[in-house]
This record gives structure tokens, C-alpha cells and sequence, in this order.
């Protein structure tokens, strides 16, 4: 009996490492070859955009920005995010309470061992971050952003 309850564990286990956790690959607007990404992106950009890395907390310049305008998507400049939904929600990165609506995708990841919702352009796929049921009213959102995927662009 010992052996069919071992058996069965490790049958199950297996099973967790399937293609059924494997990310599904999408079509977007803006497709382009690793190559091309990294010719037009920094290290930095292509690390956290392409290859769904985190920067170093409080290492981002838009942490300090207060003027008004729209982030956009630093890999294809679609705007995700206004500059009126932007929070200090004190983890270090870029928060928003709120997303362009269209312009932003979500999928879930279990990279930590846990599910989390993934956020990324609709636009180009690159990734931007992780969205939390943390943040303030009136969403309850924290959209938490690598500063490396945005661009800010002021208003005129």
C-alpha cells in the first residue's frame, strides 16, 4: 500500500512539471525576433520586457516624477499607464491604482511558487510587471512596474 500512495505522489508531482504550466505564447500587434529586440532596447529593457526580469528596487528614476503625462511601454511607446493614477505605494517600484484600458494584458505566472497575475503590453507582449489587490481606492489595485519597461512622457 506504502508503494501505490509513493507511487501515486510521485506520478502527481511529475505531472506539476507538464506543458500545462508552460506559458502560452501570444500573437501581438508588434512581433519581433530576439535579434531585433536587442537592437533597439537596452540591456536593462530587454532583461525585464523580453525576459520577464525585476529591477532593483528604488533603482528607477520615475520613482521621483510628479508632473502630469503618460507612461508608455518602453519596447513600442503604447501609452499604459497616466501620471494621475500613480502612487508611492513604497516597495521601490513605480505603482499605479489603474491602466490604460486595452493597452495592458495579464496572464498569471507561478515562477515563486505561487500565482501571480503577470501584466504586460497588449501591444508589443513585453512585460511590465504584477498586479496586487493591495493598493488604494478606487481600484484596490497595485499595479507594481519595473521602471525599465516605461517611458514618461510629460504633458504639453
Amino acid at each position: 500500500m506504502k508503494k501505490l500512495v509513493l507511487a501515486c505522489l510521485l506520478i502527481s508531482l511529475s505531472a506539476c512539471k507538464g506543458t500545462a504550466q508552460k506559458e502560452k505564447k501570444e500573437t501581438f500587434e508588434i512581433n519581433k525576433s530576439e535579434s531585433e529586440w536587442k537592437k533597439t532596447l537596452t540591456s536593462e529593457q530587454f532583461y525585464i520586457l523580453r525576459e520577464e526580469g525585476t529591477e532593483r528596487p528604488f533603482s528607477s528614476e520615475l520613482l521621483s516624477i510628479k508632473e502630469e503625462g503618460t507612461y508608455v511601454c518602453a519596447a513600442c511607446e503604447t501609452p499604459v499607464f497616466k501620471s494621475s493614477t500613480k502612487f508611492d505605494s513604497g516597495t521601490g517600484w513605480p505603482s499605479f491604482y489603474d491602466y490604460i484600458k486595452g493597452n495592458v494584458a495579464f496572464s498569471t505566472d507561478q515562477k515563486l511558487g505561487y500565482t501571480r497575475s503577470e501584466e504586460h503590453c497588449a501591444t508589443c507582449g513585453g512585460h511590465l510587471g504584477h498586479v496586487f489587490n493591495d493598493g488604494p481606492k478606487p481600484t484596490g489595485k497595485r499595479h507594481c512596474i519595473n521602471g525599465d519597461a516605461l517611458k514618461f512622457i510629460a504633458a504639453k
